[in-house]
């Protein structure tokens, strides 16, 4: 699932999800998905790392206030997700997430989710024996090309990115790719004038492009066609196996 927060795109998941702790049970049998809500908001706690963000739905925010942070010691500095302890004003010791940690937690996660669990392409489905095809991803969204790139290696591609269409094409023109998967609104160059000018260079016209995006009008839609993408995913409707099919069909 992702959201928008002031025109970026990022991952959005149940915090318990990324520390592999149970959903609480909430009155009316909804687990924490459906907590955290009140009047159609819903309270989600971001965190940023060097490379993405991603937004972690949270039950509540409690209080804010100055820590010392302790480290845990040798035998427990291995615990995935946190970093440290603190001691509250009233007593209590409580963790101390690790960011970093998180988001890679997150990214993982949202790569495998889907309607089976990510694993390697088998022979047949668009990943052929002994050959590893080269697949350049193009989204101005650090969290969207993250997630992209990591459900494609997963699947056991190679793959490059770019920040917007002007370093998809450069690249394009520079590397042999397979394929490109790019978004359709972003600075510089669209995802449409990227397609245009793929489709219109003698030695990149065979690219297999997909557009995967937020998108969603007829018009859109039929402009994506116009311009010559080969396929038009739209992020809301997304599904990781409808575009891993997308890919080994056109592969």
């Amino acid at each position: 699932m992702m959201v928008s927060l002031q025109g970026q795109d990022m991952a959005l998941l149940p915090l318990a999800d990324a520390l592999g702790l149970p959903r609480l049970a909430r009155p009316g049998g909804q687990g924490m998905q459906g907590s955290g809500q009140a009047d159609g908001f819903m309270l989600v706690l971001v965190m940023s790392s060097a490379d993405h963000s991603v937004a972690f739905q949270i039950d509540e925010l409690i209080d804010e206030q100055e820590i010392i942070q302790k480290n845990l010691g040798p035998l427990l500095k291995r615990v995935r997700n946190i970093s440290g302890t603190a001691f509250l004003e009233d007593g209590r010791i409580v963790p101390i997430l690790n960011t970093s940690e998180l988001m890679q937690s997150a990214v993982r996660i949202e790569a495998s989710r889907g309607t089976a669990p990510l694993k390697p392409l088998e022979q047949g489905s668009g990943q052929p024996e002994g050959k590893v095809r080269n697949i350049l991803v193009a989204d101005d969204s650090i969290t969207a090309r993250s997630l992209l790139r990591t459900m494609l290696q997963t699947a056991g591609y190679q793959v490059a990115t770019a920040v917007d269409g002007v370093e998809a094409y450069s690249r394009a023109l520079a590397e042999d790719f397979d394929l490109l998967v790019s978004d359709v609104d972003m600075p510089r160059m669209s995802g449409f004038e990227l397609c245009a000018k793929v489709r219109g260079d003698p030695r990149l016209a065979g690219i297999p492009v997909i557009l995967v995006t937020a998108l969603e009008s007829r018009d859109d839609i039929e402009r994506g066609i116009e311009v010559g993408a080969d396929a038009y995913i739209v992020k809301s409707s997304f599904d990781q196996s409808n575009l891993l099919e997308t890919i080994g069909r056109l592969l």
